[in-house]
C-alpha cells in the first residue's frame, strides 16, 4: 500500500516480511513479491499433503471465460479446525503480520503431469459477473501466501508473466505477494501462470487474505 494510505488490519506489513530470516523480495517497481525457502519442514509439508489427498476435487474459476482448460488441477479446502492445520495458518498470519480473521481458509492445490493453471490474477475482476457473489461479504483478496509442499520431477513453475519472474517449486518454500498496487487498486502485475507438471505430481497451499473479515 502507498504510504500514503492509512495501514488496516488486512494490509501485510512489507518490513516485518522482509525482516524474516532467509526471505529475499524480487526486484520489481510492479509487484511486491517475496521469497522463503523452507518456511515449512518436510514432515509438515508431508502431512498437508496427506491432508489434500484425502479431500481433492475439480478446480474451479470465477469468471467462466470458455476454456475448458484454463484450470486442470485438484482442490482440497484443507479443515480449519485441525489442530495441525489451524497451527499453519496462525504461522502464515503471523509472518505477514495480517489479522487471522481477514484471512480466507487454507486451501491446498494437486497438479499431475500435464495439468497447470494458465495466467491468471488471485483478485476477482471487480466488473466480473462473479463479483458480487465472492467479494460482497468480504471484498476482494489483498495478499497471497503460497506454499510448494514438494517438488516434481519437472515442470510445475509459477511464471509471474508481468515481471517475466519464473519461481521453480521447492519443498517447503513460501512465495508472498501483494495483488495490489501502490494506490490500493488490483494489481495486474500480479498475473501469474501455474505452469504445466511435466513429470511427477506437485502440490501447494494457498493462503488469501481480503479487505474484510472472512465469513
Amino acid at each position: 500500500m502507498s504510504p500514503d494510505l492509512p495501514p488496516t488490519a488486512s494490509d501485510a506489513d512489507p518490513a516485518r516480511i522482509a525482516a524474516h530470516p532467509r526471505v529475499q523480495r524480487v526486484p520489481s517497481r510492479d509487484l511486491m513479491l517475496f521469497i522463503q525457502r523452507d518456511f515449512l519442514s518436510p514432515t509438515e509439508c508431508a502431512a498437508l499433503i496427506d491432508r489434500i489427498e484425502l479431500r481433492r476435487r475439480p478446480s474451479t474459476i470465477a469468471d467462466a471465460n470458455g476454456d475448458d482448460v484454463f484450470r486442470t488441477s485438484e482442490t482440497c479446502d484443507l479443515d480449519m479446525s485441525d489442530p495441525f492445520v489451524a497451527q499453519i495458518d496462525a504461522r502464515l498470519a503471523a509472518f505477514a503480520g495480517i489479522d487471522p480473521a481477514y484471512g480466507e481458509p487454507i486451501q491446498g492445490q494437486r497438479y499431475t503431469v500435464g495439468q497447470e493453471f494458465k495466467a491468471h490474477t488471485d483478485f476477482f475482476d471487480p466488473h466480473g459477473a462473479d463479483f458480487p457473489r465472492y467479494c460482497s461479504v468480504s471484498g476482494n483478496r489483498t495478499w497471497t501466501l503460497m506454499i510448494y509442499l514438494n517438488q516434481p520431477g519437472a515442470g510445475g513453475a509459477t511464471r509471474f508473466v508481468k515481471i517475466g519472474k519464473t519461481v521453480q517449486p521447492e519443498t517447503g518454500k513460501l512465495l508472498a505477494w501483494n495483488n495490489r498496487n501502490d494506490t490500493g487498486r488490483c494489481n495486474d502485475a500480479s498475473m501469474h501462470h501455474g505452469m504445466k507438471v511435466r513429470s511427477g505430481v506437485k502440490h501447494i497451499i494457498t493462503k488469501w487474505y481480503r479487505e474484510r473479515p472472512w465469513g
